[in-house]
């Protein structure tokens, strides 16, 4: 039976993943999928690039909530959210990730008792003091269909009850990785643009609240990379909460060179020919490991406990890395294909 699947997203992260899923149900050729953008991230270099480049459709719903706190961009977009369900009606509402967009369209159908499918169910850096992880749980808990990208989110669904509607499904990050830089090797390279050579920089995003929101903290982050820059060279795309955080407290990092946000290309061929990684962002831990690349996570846990256990990550208050070893749960790149495949079994 034709399934009306509405799609929720809203940052960066989200339509990346959305995009090889996207596809897939597409090929499928009997599922209407409607695409609301919650407007969360609404610069062009933060948002219409992407679905140009991953050549995402066009949203059908501009929601242009941006600019909010917590609580008042949550219930925003869930106030708008309900609405164009209600005029939609979709048969199921599917949601990525952890983000005030994910939170928001999960609770929307809820509560208008509409199925919820979340991608990249039950990941766990058990803070609750980071918004991610709370955004994590209540939309798992709310969800019908439960998609994990390895056996340690499913074991994390089981020890909180959830075990019906639970599929490991691999990692849809790893389908866009897989081709991703052979697309970017066809443009102009970012490379040449820098006037960079491969492996002879490292790449560094800030970007988590837990690291902009608290200014001391921040602060040791800025000093730690401008430590760790006196090794390797960093070139580091500057997300624009954090170069205005930035600019307001005066920092000028040495060793770092600044530059503005990139397309998902860029970045990918970026990171691919980068020497190391440093990185506060959960999606950046997982594309180095796909690019072979090591990594350094600027927090003080982390949800890919994968990364950690297989030797090609580390938080940043650790002194070495675990013995390398390939991670099996991110799947062969067909997460996707699968997930399209459970969506339709479900109709």
């Amino acid at each position: 039976m034709p399934l009306t699947i509405l799609t929720v997203v809203g940052a960066r992260p989200q339509f990346i993943k959305a995009a090889p899923v996207s596809h897939a149900i597409a090929a499928l050729g009997d599922h209407r999928e409607i695409l609301v953008h919650t407007g969360q991230h609404f610069d062009a270099s933060m948002s219409d690039v992407f679905f140009e480049e991953l050549a995402i459709p066009k949203p059908a719903h501009n929601l242009e909530v941006n600019s909010l706190g917590h609580g008042a961009m949550t219930g925003r977009m869930l106030e708008k959210l309900e609405a164009v369900m209600l005029a939609e009606k979709p048969d199921l509402v599917l949601i990525y990730g952890d983000t005030n967009s994910t939170v928001a369209g999960a609770l929307a159908a809820a509560k208008l008792h509409i199925p919820v499918a979340h991608v990249e169910a039950g990941l766990r850096s058990f803070n609750r003091r980071m918004p991610e992880e709370i955004n994590r749980v209540m939309a798992d808990h709310v969800s019908a269909l439960l998609f994990c990208p390895t056996e340690t989110a499913v074991t994390n669904l089981a020890r909180e009850g959830l075990t019906k509607g639970v599929h490991q499904v691999g990692d849809v990050m790893y389908d866009v990785a897989l081709h991703a830089v052979r697309q970017a090797e066809g443009r102009r390279s970012i490379l040449d643009e820098l006037g960079i050579a491969p492996k002879s920089y490292a790449v560094a995003t800030i970007h988590r609240a837990e690291n902009t929101d608290d200014p001391e903290r921040f602060d040791r982050v800025a000093a730690w990379l401008s430590k760790a820059g006196e090794e390797t060279p960093i070139v580091m795309p500057v997300h624009p909460r954090t170069r205005k955080l930035m600019e307001a407290r005066g920092i000028v990092p040495a060793n770092i060179r600044m530059i503005a946000p990139l397309g998902y290309l860029d970045m990918a061929l970026l990171t691919h020919h980068a020497a190391g990684v440093f990185t506060d962002s959960g999606g950046l831990q997982k594309e180095a490991y796909f690019h072979r690349v090591p990594c350094v996570t600027l927090r003080d846990e982390t949800e890919w406990v994968e990364t950690i256990e297989a030797g090609w990550n580390r938080l940043w208050t650790e002194e070495a890395y675990k013995p390398r070893r390939d991670i099996p749960d991110y799947g062969t790149g067909e997460a996707s294909g699968l997930i399209a495949k459970l969506l339709r079994e479900a109709a």
